[in-house]
């Protein structure tokens, strides 16, 4: 076990982690479309979505100081923890809880789309966790992606500023880091493919993944695969295919 870093006044590193995932789903018309729509909104409302946020929390040892959570019309929910790294008591002033409220917080936001030609539909969530101090939000990765149903993951990971130790020397980053995929679980990995592209000289990190089998009864909404001929499951499992592809490299396949 490595030694605790011994440092001069407070942590100032923040530390920021942004996790992005997309959900396909195949529904053939409008009505089945916008009835996934309704489902899916139905199923990360912003309670929740809220719930989901308290674990994480919990999970890197932080301290709730105010939730903000929001339903919207017609679809999309967004929920915002503001965070402080110690507990915060009713007797301190508010200029002190302001400087908290300042460099740690979540946000989660949800976006529903689809279109009515494509037969597919797609649903995102941006999860945004940034933490000031020793905390960091590395370790709930495993617990974010088997919250969602994730198809494709996108994850960027930066720690900004610097703090000094105790003879005055800067440190820009208080914890080894080599890959975000180093936080994340080996039978998780299993499941996808991915890349990380990564810029160590200003402590940036990124990876995509990418689910490697498709079971098409799992992307099926409404409809049983074994009531679908050979040739459209080809067919549809190719266009689900295409749509992850699509998402994950960023490009449009022509």
């Amino acid at each position: 076990m490595e030694d605790k870093l011994k440092l001069y006044g407070f942590n100032n590193l923040t530390k920021s982690l942004s996790f992005n995932i997309y959900d396909v789903c195949y529904a053939k018309t409008n009505r089945e479309q916008q009835d996934y729509i309704r489902y899916i909104d139905g199923q990360y409302n912003s309670e929740r979505l809220t719930n989901i946020l308290y674990k994480l929390t919990e999970m890197i040892g932080a301290h709730v100081l105010n939730v903000s959570k929001q339903d919207y019309n017609p679809q999309g929910a967004s929920v915002v923890f503001l965070l402080a790294e110690e507990k915060v008591f009713q007797k301190m002033e508010s200029s002190e809880i302001a400087a908290h409220l300042d460099k740690s917080h979540i946000t989660v936001h949800t976006y529903p789309e689809y279109h009515p030609e494509t037969s597919i539909a797609t649903f995102r969530v941006d999860i945004d966790v940034e933490t000031c101090g020793e905390i960091t939000p590395l370790s709930t990765l495993d617990y974010l992606i088997g919250s969602f149903d994730s198809d494709i993951i996108t994850m960027d990971y930066r720690v900004r500023g610097f703090t000094r130790d105790i003879n005055g020397r800067k440190l820009f980053i208080d914890h080894k880091m080599t890959s975000i995929q180093d936080y994340i679980d080996k039978k998780t990995l299993t499941r996808y493919d991915a890349i990380d592209i990564n810029v160590y000289q200003s402590n940036i990190f990124h990876t995509k993944m990418l689910i490697k089998e498709v079971d098409l009864q799992n992307y099926l909404f409404n409809t049983d695969v074994y009531e679908l001929p050979p040739r459209i499951r080809l067919e549809i499992t190719s266009s689900l295919r295409r749509e992850m592809i699509e998402i994950f490299s960023g490009n449009n396949i022509y």
